[in-house]
């Protein structure tokens, strides 16, 4: 039922002193390390300090070329981690007389580290698949960390977590990064939306995050190196706004293993998106939400008067009026549903001035918000995945 000290004590061992010396307790530390290393280069290990691509050793003006600097370092890291573990089994091969049963070769796909594509994906995928993966991975987990620093999580001038406590504001943002490059979001809401109607819409903001990391004499190539990169399935005309819209929340709730950090106040057909930081959230920050909203559907309906004048204007081709016509019909149906979802969801839910404690954890806290947030399938399962 349990193991005491004195039980594993008990276990019959052989001792054997010959070849365990200082070398070997040398090796031991380079592969924990090394693991160490890997571990803590994703946003997800507590010990998270800064992402790879903006590390001082790798950070280059070319995104790509700041790409290879840390793929070849992966790539040696993988193999020296191989060649400690072969000399690590190899010395218990010959310590306990196993060169007849044992060998100590260990394969690729067997070195546990995530930046080693062939333990990370596995099967049978050739080079220039895993090769493609990784990359993909490695731009979303750029972009993830970019809407850190957007929400005030993280920040490009100071390493680790910066706002990770409940209630914390752009104050205490400011007090640890008085000067920031790329500033945290003022009000905690970051719209999701079809085209630049904010000046701080993700896309827009992640287009300025690019140009502070990377600087602004190659932001052209490096934005199609990142929209290069996150279009995986080879889509026609794909950009960066795209992944934004359809797959980027996606990305953050499996990476959080369906306990996201960051929420997404949705739409029932998505036609209005606005992320959240849960560490930022306070009572009020639905209304901020709900001011959002608002402020879209103005913009909406004087673009669908605009788009309903050249519909009808002699001087506008018959090709574009069609057009015209096509657009006010879709933005009739967008503010319809918009106005549901405020007068339904939205309005009622910010009037409640909903309180959450972080303790509760996001299963309970997200579920309080209902049909506002984004579904997550499962979430509201009675037991755990």
């Amino acid at each position: 039922m349990n193991f005491q000290v004195g039980d594993i004590g008990a276990l019959p061992v052989i001792e054997y002193c010959g070849e365990i010396n200082d070398n070997h307790k040398n090796t031991l530390t380079k592969l924990i390390s090394i693991s160490r290393e890997d571990w803590n280069s994703y946003e997800t290990s507590w010990d998270f300090d800064d992402f790879p691509l903006l590390n001082s050793d790798h950070c280059q003006p070319l995104l790509n070329t700041s790409y290879q600097m840390l793929r070849a370092y992966w790539r040696d890291m993988t193999l020296e981690m191989q060649r400690l573990e072969e000399e690590n089994n190899r010395l218990f091969i010959n310590a306990y007389d196993l060169q007849d049963e044992l060998t100590p070769e260990v394969p690729l796909s067997e070195i546990t580290l995530t930046s080693n594509p062939h333990y990370r994906y596995g099967g049978d995928k050739s080079e220039e698949e895993l090769e493609a993966l990784l990359l993909a991975d490695t731009v979303r987990e750029l972009v993830s960390y970019a809407v850190g620093c957007m929400l005030g999580r993280y920040s490009l001038d100071k390493p680790g977590l910066i706002l990770a406590n409940q209630g914390e504001t752009l104050a205490d943002y400011l007090a640890q990064v008085p000067q920031p490059r790329f500033a945290a979001d003022e009000d905690n809401v970051i719209p999701v939306l079809d085209g630049d109607w904010f000046a701080d819409d993700i896309t827009l903001r992640f287009r300025q995050f690019l140009r502070v990391a990377f600087g602004e004499a190659h932001y052209d190539e490096n934005l199609a190196f990142v929209e290069q990169a996150l279009n995986v399935k080879g889509k026609r005309n794909y950009s960066l706004r795209d992944y934004f819209l359809s797959e980027f929340y996606a990305d953050h709730v499996k990476r959080y293993k369906k306990r996201p950090i960051y929420w997404l106040f949705s739409s029932p057909k998505g036609s209005f998106n606005a992320l959240v930081y849960m560490h930022r959230y306070r009572p009020d920050t639905v209304s901020v939400v709900l001011k959002y909203l608002r402020d879209y559907r103005d913009k909406l309906v004087t673009e669908k008067g605009r788009q309903a004048a050249a519909s009808i204007n002699p001087a506008t081709s018959q090709g574009d009026k069609t057009r015209a016509l096509k657009e006010v019909d879709r933005l009739t149906k967008v503010l319809a549903e918009l106005e549901d979802y405020e007068r339904d969801v939205l309005y009622p839910l910010a009037t409640e001035q909903k309180a959450i404690d972080l303790d509760d954890g996001v299963k309970v806290n997200y579920l309080k918000f209902g049909s506002a947030l984004k579904k997550i399938t499962g979430l509201d399962a009675k037991e755990e995945d």
